[in-house]
C-alpha cells in the first residue's frame, strides 16, 4: 500500500525544470526514461515484497505442520463433535 504512495513522488522525479533568466521563463519537460525506470523499480520491489510474503507464509506452515506432527494429540479433522449445551442441561 504504501508503494501506491510513492508512484506519485517517483512520477515527479521524471520532470525536470529549468528556467531560463534572460527570457523570464521556466519549462518543465518530462523524462518518459526516467518514469519508465521508476515504473520498472515499483514493479520489482512490489514483486520481491509479494515473494517474501509468500516465503513467510510457507515457514509458517512448515512450522505449524511440524507442531502438529511432533505432539502427542491425535488430530482428525474429519471427527464429528458433539457438543452439549451445558445451560439447558443444568436447568433440568
Amino acid at each position: 500500500m504504501r508503494i501506491l504512495f510513492a508512484i506519485p513522488i517517483l512520477l515527479l522525479g521524471a520532470c525536470q525544470v529549468s528556467k531560463d533568466d534572460a527570457n523570464g521563463t521556466t519549462s518543465v519537460t518530462y523524462n518518459s526514461d526516467v518514469a519508465e525506470n521508476a515504473a520498472a523499480d515499483i514493479g520489482n520491489t512490489a514483486e520481491n515484497i509479494g515473494a517474501d510474503i509468500a516465503n513467510d507464509v510457507q515457514r509458517t506452515g512448515d512450522k505449524i505442520q511440524n507442531k502438529v506432527d511432533n505432539t502427542d494429540v491425535d488430530v482428525n479433522a474429519n471427527a464429528d463433535v458433539k457438543t452439549e449445551n451445558t445451560a439447558a442441561h443444568n436447568a433440568h
